[in-house]
């Protein structure tokens, strides 16, 4: 932590042969010693739509900032051994040299990347990773609605979420805007904790009923009456499906050819740079 606080010290700087001019001009703001800080510069700095009084307390604030700031390296220049500043050089040139590097190949890569992961190349990973893909929490796939217990349809209603035929699905879609708050698409699995977060009336003393495979559950609380039924239950450490992990591996995926891209990139890169007498290794 130290060390970087000194190479920010020490880019700040470098940085004022540009940003903080040293020859005496006429929109200078500022002094100290031979560094000067500029109108243009404090303009750069200044936020957008800040108010003449904000703008002046922040204008304040920066310029003594920047004269502490040019007051402690001016110091460090005078008082620090020569082995630490050039130490400090070559840390900076060094951090400069790593900034550029990553921001090209950063460039290169959202270019040159294939960030499409088919579904054969999702499974072909996920058969030979299976055992990296054990579950830590319970998964399940159902559905819900909650309704009013006094609604004149309520035995219909229970009928067509029971059976939920395709017709009956329709159906309960087209009246869902009716329902105090539903889940009807029961073919994705999600955690069962995002289940019990959604539906108030499961607590720690029944949620257990939400793990048994074809159960239909009928709860009631002052909200409502909650109609459930679980179609499929995965438990922890069992190994979780291709669909719910295929996320996860197709960031896997993409972070493994964006690896060897960079590889390549480099190994390109350089030869190039020795076929164009770029790059040469003296004996």
């Amino acid at each position: 932590m130290k060390q970087f606080f000194y190479i920010a010290i020490i880019l700040s700087v470098f940085q004022s042969c540009d940003y903080f001019k040293s020859t005496e001009e006429e929109d200078a703001i500022a002094r100290v010693n031979e560094v000067y800080l500029f109108k243009d510069d404090l303009k750069k700095a200044l936020p957008e739509n800040l108010s003449a009084e904000d703008s002046t307390i922040f204008a304040n604030n920066f310029i003594n900032q920047w004269a502490t700031q040019q007051l402690l390296v001016q110091g460090a220049e005078v008082n620090l051994s020569d082995k630490k500043l050039e130490k400090f050089d070559r840390l900076v040139q060094q951090y400069k040299n790593d900034l550029y590097s990553k921001a090209y190949l950063e460039a290169l890569v959202a270019k040159n990347l294939d960030t499409v992961v088919s579904f054969e190349a999702a499974s072909t990973y996920y058969e030979s990773n299976k055992e990296a893909f054990k579950l830590n929490e319970n998964l399940i796939k159902f559905r819900y609605i909650n309704v009013d217990p006094n609604r004149l349809d309520l035995e219909d209603v229970k009928k067509k979420f029971k059976r939920f035929n395709t017709q009956d699905k329709k159906e309960l879609d087209s009246i869902a805007i009716q329902f105090r708050s539903f889940t009807l698409n029961d073919s994705v699995w999600i955690r069962l904790d995002q289940a019990i977060n959604k539906i108030p009336v499961v607590t720690i003393e029944n949620k257990d009923e939400l793990l048994k495979k074809s159960n239909f559950i009928q709860l009631k609380d002052s909200l409502g009456l909650y109609l459930m039924q679980i179609n499929d239950v995965l438990l922890r450490n069992s190994t979780a499906p291709l669909e719910y992990v295929k996320p996860t591996i197709n960031q896997i995926v993409i972070n493994k050819r964006k690896l060897e891209l960079i590889k390549q990139l480099e190994k390109d890169i350089k030869k190039d740079a020795i076929n164009n007498k770029q790059f040469e290794i003296y004996n």
